[in-house]
């Protein structure tokens, strides 16, 4: 058979999106990004049983019950110890997906999560809100991992012109987490008192099913050409997932990367930071990632029942209301994913955020208003729903895409490890903070909320670029040429020599009419 029909044979969906690109997108997705959403949410619905658990596993070893102050702080605990996990999980990223390859260290990973789902499942079996807690950590240890390879994975085998819409789909698969345990949470299936501890440890089954699958897909074929240079493997790798047989001009287009990183070995975090050549990529990815988190919207996704309840939406409507605000998530999420390559990353972004912001300042008014005006309730509810769909039709996967764009292979991992860390870092600090700052700003808290998304949007409209359609090395060089910030200044205020001593250029401090001169 001619070698072209072989490799097209029964390959090709539609353009070049391939069956190995979708499969190897879909089973990545559902055995890791699902798996962060669903950790998310499924704590929001049982929080009253565990609480209880708590208390009486408490009273039991010491004959009292828990202050509610302390039962505030374990149970505050319990929610954002998954971020502190996330934040361990991420820092030993890029020693990973060096070893073991992006494929291979998502195939490993799986183990932490079944380790995580016995801890959980027999903690009341044994007593032990410390299982508990400790299987959230190992949770977070393993989404920490996975929210950076994935991502990576995905942006290293779609071809520029899918690379947008792959590398959301793990978004969707984000809020189909979340959705999932809003609907596992309701009264009618996993949400009573006798069913919280399996509702916690399910997240076995996705994992599970990655663990068998997974490895039958190929490695990264940048990672085999760049790093192992294996060319031979990443020729196979290339034709799998991208269904024809000739794929020379994508070899030469990583062989031109890989020449050009023939004197540089991958990037330690601290070069990376201290690389002047990639400081706006570096700061970029920073603000990005801290501001996906510092939006708010795990303080939503926490504390939504809370959120809900301090609205005055009866009590009975609440796990209902919040099933419907994780179906807008799905369908947001797909709404983004099917308009990134249109629209460009920006747009979304920069759209996402500033809705965000609205919607968190409405939050405020509607919740200050809510004692005098009765509809104001639903208003707090319509500012919910908008800070979920703005955040996933755009933030939510964005950031992870613009941390693979923006850097070469060398300086990618190192990447991943800085904004993953700072990612989990804010998310730990949301989740743990949220329930004093509740207490003490009451509805102004918010606010803090809407003025960090509307500051990420200022910075991506200023200051990142377009990488929509662009290869890697294009993008590198887009940043490589930009003009200084200083540069780009007015002239009234840039800085001139003036006699051995730095000025502002036509300012008053030039004393200008002065017969004298400084010594």
């Amino acid at each position: 058979m001619d070698n072209n029909l072989r490799f097209n044979f029964h390959r090709k969906i539609t353009g070049h999106l391939t069956f190995p690109l979708l499969a190897v997108t879909l089973l990545s997705s559902f055995g890791s990004s699902m798996l962060y959403g669903y950790n998310l949410a499924v704590v929001n619905s049982p929080a009253a049983h565990i609480k209880a658990f708590y208390n009486t596993t408490w009273f039991r070893r010491y004959g009292v019950g828990l202050a509610p102050a302390r039962l505030t702080l374990m149970y505050s605990l319990t929610v954002s110890v998954f971020a502190l996990g996330g934040l361990v999980g991420s820092l030993p990223v890029g020693v990973l997906v060096t070893q073991y390859g992006r494929n291979g260290t998502l195939v490993r990973s799986n183990v932490l999560v079944f380790l995580a789902g016995m801890l959980m499942g027999f903690s009341r079996y044994l007593e032990s809100p410390e299982m508990v807690i400790f299987g959230r950590f190992i949770t977070g240890v393993h989404s920490g991992i996975c929210l950076s390879v994935v991502p990576m994975y995905l942006g290293e085998i779609a071809p520029k012109n899918l690379r947008g819409f792959l590398g959301l789909v793990p978004s969707i698969f984000i809020c189909l987490g979340v959705f999932s345990a809003q609907v596992l949470g309701l009264p009618e299936l996993l949400g009573e008192d006798a069913y919280w501890p399996l509702f916690l440890s399910l997240v076995v089954v996705p994992a599970f099913l990655q663990l068998i699958l997974l490895h039958w897909f190929l490695e990264s074929p940048r990672y085999l050409l760049i790093e192992k240079n294996n060319v031979l493997g990443a020729t196979d790798a290339l034709r799998w997932f991208l269904g024809k047989y000739d794929v020379q001009d994508v070899i030469e287009e990583m062989q031109e990367e890989k020449r050009s990183l023939a004197s540089v070995e991958t990037v330690s975090v601290w070069h990376l930071l201290l690389d002047p050549s990639v400081r706006w990529q570096v700061l970029s990815v920073v603000v990005i990632n801290m501001g996906m988190q510092l939006s708010g919207i795990d303080a939503i996704w926490f504390y939504t029942n809370v959120i809900f309840e301090n609205a005055g939406i009866p009590d009975p409507e609440i796990p209902y209301t919040t099933v419907g605000t994780g179906a807008i998530e799905v369908v947001a999420g797909l709404i983004g994913c099917f308009t990134i390559e249109k629209l460009g990353r920006r747009p979304l972004i920069i759209v996402g955020f500033c809705f965000m912001g609205i919607c968190c300042a409405g939050i405020t008014l509607s919740l200050i208003l809510q004692a005098t005006v009765s509809w104001m309730r639903y208003v707090s509810v319509a500012c919910v729903i908008g800070i979920i769909a703005g955040f996933c039709m755009g933030p939510a996967g964005v950031p992870f895409l613009m941390t693979a764009e923006l850097f070469k292979q060398s300086h990618r991992p190192s990447a991943y490890i800085v904004g993953g860390s700072l990612n989990w870092l804010s998310n730990f600090t949301v989740g743990f903070v949220f329930p004093f700052l509740q207490m003490s700003a009451g509805a102004f808290c918010y606010l803090v909320f809407c003025g960090v998304c509307l500051l990420v949007a200022l910075y991506v409209y200023f200051i990142i670029p377009e990488t929509k359609n662009k290869t890697f090395m294009e993008i590198s060089h887009m940043f490589a040429s930009r003009p200084s910030f200083l540069s780009s200044l007015p002239d009234s205020v840039k800085m001139i020599k003036f006699n051995g001593y730095g000025a502002l250029e036509n300012s008053s401090l030039e004393l200008s009419g002065s017969g004298s001169n400084p010594p």
